[in-house]
Protein backbone atom coordinates (compact mmCIF):
# COMPACT_ATOMS: atom_id res chain seq x y z
CA UNK A 1 0.00 0.00 0.00
CA UNK A 2 1.25 3.22 -0.74
CA UNK A 3 2.83 5.56 2.07
CA UNK A 4 0.35 8.40 1.31
CA UNK A 5 -2.86 5.95 0.77
CA UNK A 6 -1.88 4.62 4.05
CA UNK A 7 -1.64 8.07 6.49
CA UNK A 8 -4.70 9.60 4.55
CA UNK A 9 -6.85 6.14 6.13
CA UNK A 10 -5.58 6.56 9.07
CA UNK A 11 -6.06 10.47 9.43
CA UNK A 12 -9.83 9.59 8.24
CA UNK A 13 -9.97 6.64 11.09
CA UNK A 14 -8.56 8.88 13.57
CA UNK A 15 -10.92 11.39 12.83
CA UNK A 16 -14.07 9.31 12.50
CA UNK A 17 -13.16 7.92 15.78
CA UNK A 18 -13.15 11.72 17.07
CA UNK A 19 -16.59 12.61 15.95
CA UNK A 20 -17.75 9.56 17.89
CA UNK A 21 -16.34 11.11 20.97
CA UNK A 22 -17.90 14.20 20.59
CA UNK A 23 -20.78 12.91 19.69
CA UNK A 24 -21.16 10.55 23.05
CA UNK A 25 -20.23 13.70 25.14
CA UNK A 26 -22.71 15.95 23.67
CA UNK A 27 -25.19 13.84 24.41
CA UNK A 28 -24.14 12.91 27.76
CA UNK A 29 -23.79 16.86 28.43
CA UNK A 30 -26.85 17.25 27.18
CA UNK A 31 -28.71 14.44 29.50
CA UNK A 32 -27.30 15.93 32.43
CA UNK A 33 -28.28 19.57 31.24
CA UNK A 34 -31.62 18.56 30.96
CA UNK A 35 -32.11 17.05 34.78
CA UNK A 36 -29.96 20.19 35.86
CA UNK A 37 -32.58 22.67 34.38
CA UNK A 38 -35.68 20.30 36.09
CA UNK A 39 -34.01 20.10 39.36
CA UNK A 40 -33.86 24.50 39.05
CA UNK A 41 -37.18 24.08 38.11
CA UNK A 42 -38.40 22.27 41.57
CA UNK A 43 -40.21 24.13 43.57
CA UNK A 44 -38.86 24.72 47.63
CA UNK A 45 -40.73 22.86 49.90
CA UNK A 46 -41.97 23.55 53.50
CA UNK A 47 -40.24 21.32 56.38
CA UNK A 48 -44.15 20.69 57.32
CA UNK A 49 -45.71 20.08 53.97
CA UNK A 50 -46.58 16.55 53.77
CA UNK A 51 -46.23 14.83 50.89
CA UNK A 52 -47.21 11.92 48.92
CA UNK A 53 -45.27 9.74 45.91
CA UNK A 54 -47.77 7.36 44.09
CA UNK A 55 -45.91 4.88 41.22
CA UNK A 56 -47.59 2.86 38.87
CA UNK A 57 -45.78 -0.30 37.07
CA UNK A 58 -46.41 -1.03 33.73
CA UNK A 59 -47.78 -4.54 31.58
CA UNK A 60 -48.80 -7.12 34.12
CA UNK A 61 -46.32 -6.47 36.29
CA UNK A 62 -46.51 -6.88 40.17
CA UNK A 63 -46.57 -3.53 42.40
CA UNK A 64 -43.92 -5.86 44.29
CA UNK A 65 -41.73 -6.99 41.58
CA UNK A 66 -37.94 -5.82 42.43
CA UNK A 67 -36.82 -6.03 39.24
CA UNK A 68 -38.19 -3.01 38.43
CA UNK A 69 -36.54 0.07 39.14
CA UNK A 70 -40.31 1.57 39.97
CA UNK A 71 -40.77 -0.68 43.12
CA UNK A 72 -36.69 0.03 43.77
CA UNK A 73 -37.07 3.68 43.81
CA UNK A 74 -40.46 3.60 45.84
CA UNK A 75 -38.82 1.76 48.77
CA UNK A 76 -35.16 3.62 48.52
CA UNK A 77 -37.66 6.82 48.84
CA UNK A 78 -39.68 5.57 52.08
CA UNK A 79 -36.54 3.93 53.85
CA UNK A 80 -35.14 7.63 53.22
CA UNK A 81 -37.81 10.06 54.34
CA UNK A 82 -39.37 7.70 57.06
CA UNK A 83 -42.90 8.88 58.20
CA UNK A 84 -42.58 12.16 56.12
CA UNK A 85 -43.54 10.73 53.15
CA UNK A 86 -45.47 7.95 52.17
CA UNK A 87 -44.90 5.96 48.82
CA UNK A 88 -47.30 3.56 47.69
CA UNK A 89 -46.92 1.17 44.30
CA UNK A 90 -49.80 -0.04 42.37
CA UNK A 91 -50.17 -2.29 39.40
CA UNK A 92 -51.55 0.01 36.64
CA UNK A 93 -55.43 -1.43 36.83
CA UNK A 94 -55.52 -0.43 39.60
CA UNK A 95 -56.13 3.62 40.01
CA UNK A 96 -59.48 3.21 41.80
CA UNK A 97 -57.39 2.19 44.44
CA UNK A 98 -54.87 4.88 43.97
CA UNK A 99 -57.53 7.39 44.09
CA UNK A 100 -59.10 6.24 47.04
CA UNK A 101 -55.81 6.30 48.78
CA UNK A 102 -54.91 9.92 48.09
CA UNK A 103 -58.61 10.99 49.16
CA UNK A 104 -58.13 9.24 53.09
CA UNK A 105 -54.81 10.12 52.95
CA UNK A 106 -55.59 14.15 52.38
CA UNK A 107 -58.88 13.65 54.35
CA UNK A 108 -57.09 14.41 58.06
CA UNK A 109 -60.21 14.78 59.76
CA UNK A 110 -61.39 11.38 58.70
CA UNK A 111 -64.95 12.35 58.23
CA UNK A 112 -64.79 12.12 54.17
CA UNK A 113 -64.99 15.38 53.11
CA UNK A 114 -62.45 17.32 52.08
CA UNK A 115 -61.66 21.09 53.14
CA UNK A 116 -60.04 23.00 50.49
CA UNK A 117 -57.23 23.20 53.22
CA UNK A 118 -56.43 19.84 53.05
CA UNK A 119 -56.99 19.80 49.57
CA UNK A 120 -54.25 21.88 49.06
CA UNK A 121 -51.99 21.16 51.76
CA UNK A 122 -49.86 18.22 50.27
CA UNK A 123 -47.18 17.47 47.76
CA UNK A 124 -48.58 14.60 45.29
CA UNK A 125 -46.54 13.24 42.89
CA UNK A 126 -47.18 10.48 40.34
CA UNK A 127 -44.88 8.34 38.18
CA UNK A 128 -44.89 5.27 36.20
CA UNK A 129 -43.94 3.37 33.11
CA UNK A 130 -45.81 2.02 29.89
CA UNK A 131 -49.48 1.78 30.82
CA UNK A 132 -48.44 2.90 34.24
CA UNK A 133 -47.15 5.85 32.82
CA UNK A 134 -50.91 6.54 31.30
CA UNK A 135 -52.55 5.75 34.74
CA UNK A 136 -50.79 8.14 35.90
CA UNK A 137 -52.62 11.06 33.81
CA UNK A 138 -55.98 9.30 33.60
CA UNK A 139 -55.16 9.79 37.73
CA UNK A 140 -54.41 13.35 37.55
CA UNK A 141 -57.53 14.23 35.70
CA UNK A 142 -59.36 12.49 38.40
CA UNK A 143 -58.16 14.29 40.91
CA UNK A 144 -58.69 17.69 38.79
CA UNK A 145 -63.06 16.41 38.84
CA UNK A 146 -62.12 16.14 42.66
CA UNK A 147 -60.37 19.76 42.71
CA UNK A 148 -57.01 18.37 44.47
CA UNK A 149 -53.73 19.80 42.51
CA UNK A 150 -50.66 17.59 41.50
CA UNK A 151 -47.34 18.92 42.07
CA UNK A 152 -45.46 16.52 39.19
CA UNK A 153 -46.43 13.68 36.89
CA UNK A 154 -43.17 11.57 35.15
CA UNK A 155 -43.96 9.56 32.40
CA UNK A 156 -41.75 7.00 31.42
CA UNK A 157 -42.56 5.56 27.59
CA UNK A 158 -45.94 6.09 27.89
CA UNK A 159 -48.32 3.81 26.14
CA UNK A 160 -51.81 4.32 26.01
CA UNK A 161 -54.33 2.28 27.76
CA UNK A 162 -58.37 2.28 27.01
CA UNK A 163 -58.19 4.73 24.83
CA UNK A 164 -56.63 7.20 27.20
CA UNK A 165 -55.63 10.60 26.41
CA UNK A 166 -51.67 10.40 27.74
CA UNK A 167 -50.65 13.60 26.18
CA UNK A 168 -52.95 15.94 27.25
CA UNK A 169 -51.82 16.92 30.89
CA UNK A 170 -54.62 18.37 32.76
CA UNK A 171 -54.56 21.87 34.25
CA UNK A 172 -54.28 20.90 37.95
CA UNK A 173 -50.67 19.71 37.80
CA UNK A 174 -48.21 22.03 37.82
CA UNK A 175 -45.26 20.35 35.93
CA UNK A 176 -45.06 17.58 33.97
CA UNK A 177 -41.95 15.34 32.36
CA UNK A 178 -41.82 12.94 29.41
CA UNK A 179 -39.06 10.08 29.01
CA UNK A 180 -39.57 7.85 25.67
CA UNK A 181 -37.59 5.96 23.11
CA UNK A 182 -39.00 5.04 19.55
CA UNK A 183 -37.43 1.43 19.05
CA UNK A 184 -39.24 -1.55 18.63
CA UNK A 185 -42.98 -2.46 17.82
CA UNK A 186 -43.47 -0.81 21.03
CA UNK A 187 -42.63 2.60 22.38
CA UNK A 188 -44.10 5.58 24.13
CA UNK A 189 -45.68 8.53 23.16
CA UNK A 190 -43.16 11.07 22.11
CA UNK A 191 -44.75 14.20 23.31
CA UNK A 192 -46.80 15.27 26.16
CA UNK A 193 -48.82 19.07 26.34
CA UNK A 194 -50.09 21.40 28.90
CA UNK A 195 -54.27 21.63 28.77
CA UNK A 196 -53.32 25.29 30.47
CA UNK A 197 -49.71 26.43 29.93
CA UNK A 198 -50.17 29.19 32.17
CA UNK A 199 -50.45 26.62 35.03
CA UNK A 200 -48.39 23.38 34.50
CA UNK A 201 -44.77 23.49 33.36
CA UNK A 202 -43.73 20.49 30.81
CA UNK A 203 -40.31 20.49 32.04
CA UNK A 204 -39.61 18.42 28.49
CA UNK A 205 -39.76 15.49 26.22
CA UNK A 206 -36.26 13.55 26.54
CA UNK A 207 -35.65 10.87 24.14
CA UNK A 208 -33.21 8.40 24.49
CA UNK A 209 -31.63 5.61 22.21
CA UNK A 210 -30.08 1.85 22.78
CA UNK A 211 -27.93 0.34 20.57
CA UNK A 212 -27.63 -2.56 23.29
CA UNK A 213 -29.65 -3.23 26.70
CA UNK A 214 -28.68 -1.96 29.91
CA UNK A 215 -27.12 -4.96 32.39
CA UNK A 216 -30.12 -4.12 34.20
CA UNK A 217 -32.30 -6.15 31.83
CA UNK A 218 -31.18 -9.57 32.30
CA UNK A 219 -33.00 -9.74 35.12
CA UNK A 220 -36.16 -9.48 32.69
CA UNK A 221 -37.94 -12.06 31.01
CA UNK A 222 -36.40 -13.09 27.69
CA UNK A 223 -39.48 -12.58 25.87
CA UNK A 224 -39.73 -9.43 26.76
CA UNK A 225 -36.39 -8.44 25.93
CA UNK A 226 -36.55 -9.93 22.39
CA UNK A 227 -39.93 -8.29 21.59
CA UNK A 228 -40.22 -5.47 23.07
CA UNK A 229 -36.36 -4.30 23.16
CA UNK A 230 -36.05 -0.25 23.67
CA UNK A 231 -39.34 -0.68 25.65
CA UNK A 232 -38.20 -2.76 28.01
CA UNK A 233 -34.48 -1.21 27.91
CA UNK A 234 -36.01 2.41 29.02
CA UNK A 235 -37.64 0.24 32.04
CA UNK A 236 -34.34 -0.97 33.05
CA UNK A 237 -31.43 2.29 32.26
CA UNK A 238 -30.72 3.28 35.35
CA UNK A 239 -29.72 6.77 33.98
CA UNK A 240 -33.40 7.38 32.87
CA UNK A 241 -34.40 6.31 36.88
CA UNK A 242 -31.75 8.22 38.46
CA UNK A 243 -32.68 11.22 36.55
CA UNK A 244 -36.32 10.48 38.10
CA UNK A 245 -35.44 9.60 41.29
CA UNK A 246 -33.63 12.72 41.64
CA UNK A 247 -36.32 14.84 39.89
CA UNK A 248 -38.58 13.22 42.69
CA UNK A 249 -36.32 13.77 46.07
CA UNK A 250 -35.98 17.77 44.87
CA UNK A 251 -39.78 18.13 45.33
CA UNK A 252 -40.17 16.28 48.74
CA UNK A 253 -39.68 17.75 52.06
CA UNK A 254 -35.94 17.78 53.53
CA UNK A 255 -34.81 14.80 54.41
CA UNK A 256 -35.40 14.41 58.55
CA UNK A 257 -31.82 14.64 60.39
CA UNK A 258 -31.42 12.08 63.16
CA UNK A 259 -31.67 13.42 67.12
CA UNK A 260 -28.43 13.49 67.65
CA UNK A 261 -27.46 15.50 64.97
CA UNK A 262 -29.77 17.85 65.68
CA UNK A 263 -28.41 18.36 68.92
CA UNK A 264 -25.01 18.28 67.46
CA UNK A 265 -25.94 20.97 65.50
CA UNK A 266 -27.89 23.32 68.21
CA UNK A 267 -24.61 22.75 70.26
CA UNK A 268 -22.25 23.45 67.76
CA UNK A 269 -24.25 27.38 67.10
Amino acid sequence: MPLRSYHSEMLVAVLFKIIQVLVCTTVLLSSHLAVAQMQLAAPKQSDASPALVVGFVGGFVHSDDLRHPEVQIAQQIQATYGDGVHVQIFENRRTANAHKLILDWLNREGDGKLTDEEKRSPSIILFGHSWGASAVVSLARELQRDGIPVGLTIQVDSVTKNGEDDSLIPANVAEAVNFYQTGGILHGRSKIRAADPSRTMILGNFRFTYEKEPAGCRAYPWYDRLLFKGHTAIECDPEVWSQIETLIRMRLPPVPQPAQTQVATRVGN
